[in-house]
């Protein structure tokens, strides 16, 4: 079930003419990581109330920012999850 912010953040996508399932292609350690926009914004939105807001303030404001734009935002927020996904793997 989408949550209402889950809900507006997928429509900016849609109002902006990007398509949801987008993909982001990531190379770590020669190996390539697919993360689709939809995801990215899913994995966002099981954070807390309060990260939630802030994921969805910083997508409208890179719409507003059209020199960084949509695509780089989800950029930084893909190489966030994945950074933080596998330094989860390291044993130390």
């Amino acid at each position: 079930m989408q949550t209402d912010i889950e809900q507006k953040c997928k429509q900016i996508l849609i109002d902006e003419g990007i398509d949801v399932a987008s993909t982001i292609d990531f190379e770590v350690n020669e190996k390539v990581h697919t993360l689709s926009f939809a995801y990215i914004i899913e994995t966002f939105m099981s954070a807390s109330q309060e990260s939630k807001l802030v994921f969805y303030e910083a997508l409208k404001k890179s719409v507003d920012a059209k020199d960084m734009g949509v695509d780089r935002f989800f950029e930084g927020m893909g190489q966030l999850l994945l950074m933080t996904h596998l330094s989860k793997k390291i044993e130390l």
